[in-house]
C-alpha cells in the first residue's frame, strides 16, 4: 500500500490496522451521527427508526478504536420524514462528499476546528434481515420509520402471519 496526506474510509466495515493507519497523515471516515453518541453500524438507519429527522454527518479521523478520532467537520441533514431509503443514502452521499471537499479544499487551515470527541459515548449495532419485521399488531403509521429504511433487495420488510412469512416493499410514487 502507498503513503500519503489523506486516505479516506468511506463506507467502511472494518477496524483499519495501524500499519495501513501508519502510512497516512490523516485517515478519515464519515459517520453519520453526533459522535461519541452513535457510534457503530447504519447510524443513519437507526436514527430514523428513533425518529429523527435532523441527522448529523461528521467527519473525524480514524483510529485503532472504532469511531474515536478527533472531529474535523460536522454538518446536519434535515429530513421531512417521508424519505425512503434512496433518498436518504442520497442526502447522505452528497453531504460526505461535501465535506470530504471541504476538508481537502481547506487544508491544513480546517485543523485549527479540530475538537475531541466529548460526552457519553453509545454504539449501535449492526442490522440483521430480522430489524425488517413488521408487527401485524401496529398500523403502518406507527411503523412507518422502519418502512422508511428497509431495503426492498436486501433486507425488505416482512411480517410473519399465520404460520406464513410475507414481505412488503416500499416504493414513493411521486
Amino acid at each position: 500500500m502507498g503513503s500519503g496526506d489523506f486516505c479516506f474510509y468511506l463506507s467502511c466495515s472494518q477496524i483499519v490496522p495501524s500499519s495501513i493507519l501508519g502510512n497516512f497523515a490523516h485517515n478519515l471516515v464519515v459517520h453519520e451521527s453526533d459522535l461519541p453518541q452513535g457510534k457503530g453500524w447504519s447510524p443513519l438507519t437507526w436514527q430514523i427508526l428513533e425518529g429523527g429527522n435532523r441527522i448529523p454527518v461528521t467527519l473525524f479521523e480514524a483510529v485503532e478504536r472504532v469511531d474515536s478520532g478527533d472531529i474535523y467537520l460536522q454538518e446536519w441533514l434535515e429530513f421531512e420524514g417521508h424519505e425512503l431509503l434512496d433518498e436518504l443514502r442520497q442526502a447522505q452521499a452528497v453531504a460526505t462528499l461535501r465535506l470530504c471537499q471541504r476538508f481537502v479544499d481547506g487544508y491544513p487551515e480546517v485543523l485549527k476546528g479540530t475538537r475531541s470527541q466529548t460526552g457519553v459515548e453509545s454504539f449501535y449495532p449492526r442490522r440483521r434481515p430480522r430489524d425488517s419485521q413488521l408487527d401485524v399488531h401496529r398500523s403502518l403509521a406507527e411503523q412507518f420509520n422502519l418502512l422508511r429504511v428497509v431495503d426492498n433487495e436486501r433486507y425488505p420488510a416482512f411480517f410473519e402471519y399465520q404460520n406464513g412469512k410475507y414481505l412488503i416493499k416500499i416504493i414513493r410514487k411521486f
